[in-house]
């Protein structure tokens, strides 16, 4: 996982106040001054600790320095699901996503068997991609096993991923296709290979297409399930 890059200076500036907003809407224009508008105080959408986007995942939070708060689609557009593959195991994606040190998580861990785990909501942006725009449009999902190993895509592991996936794009409008449903290794800028070669994207994506017309377990912003026991 590539930590998103920090140090640089945004160009979009933070409001702090009424006169910084009146003065902020001639300098930036309306369309900017709506993606900031929402951190004005008062104006950020409520927050439930444990709220689920996925009715079918867990909650168990990320580090709070593994992703950054927004206010996704309002903020940044949501049109992109990157998948990924962790190197190691199920437990191992959620020790290293929970490490403040580590740097990147992804909003979603996907295990052999099925598990799904839910680290980030949808509505803030996951240092997943490496690369800050990526990240900013998109969704990632992590999976339990090594590319190297072809055993390790089971298929409870790529149907639950399927319905998760198809649940995010029933959410956002996201075509069901290879070019907003795209591996870690085609993000541009990334020096990672994940998912590899042994992750069947014809399988998948048939199971995506097919999850997407069968209506299954999910939820939304405004109407997720109650907070869940950690995974552990």
């Amino acid at each position: 996982m590539g930590q998103e890059e920090t140090g640089r200076v945004r160009r979009r500036a933070v409001l702090i106040g009424g006169g910084a907003a009146v003065a902020g809407a001639a300098a930036l224009g309306w369309d900017e001054l709506r993606r900031l508008w929402w951190r004005l105080p008062g104006t950020e959408k409520r927050r439930v600790e444990g709220e689920l986007d996925h009715a079918g995942a867990v909650w168990t939070a990320a580090a709070r320095a593994n992703w950054r708060r927004a206010d996704r689609p309002d903020d940044f557009g949501i049109d992109r699901v990157v998948i990924h593959v962790v190197q190691g195991s199920y437990a191992t994606a959620l020790r290293v996503f929970k490490n403040p040190g580590h740097g990147a998580a992804t909003h979603y861990v996907v295990g052999k068997d099925g598990r799904v785990a839910q680290m980030i909501r949808e509505l803030d942006v996951a240092f997943h991609a490496g690369n800050r725009e990526m990240n900013e449009r998109s969704i990632g999902i992590e999976h339990e096993g090594f590319v190297d190993r072809p055993k390790d895509f089971t298929p409870a592991m790529y149907a639950a991923s399927a319905r998760l996936t198809a649940d995010i794009c029933a959410r956002y409008g996201i075509p069901i296709d290879r070019e907003h449903i795209i591996g870690h290794v085609e993000v541009e800028g990334t020096d990672h290979t994940d998912p590899g070669p042994h992750w069947d994207w014809d399988r998948y994506m048939e199971l995506v297409r097919r999850a997407a017309t069968s209506p299954g377990p999910s939820a939304s912003p405004a109407s997720a399930a109650a907070p869940r026991p950690e995974a552990g």
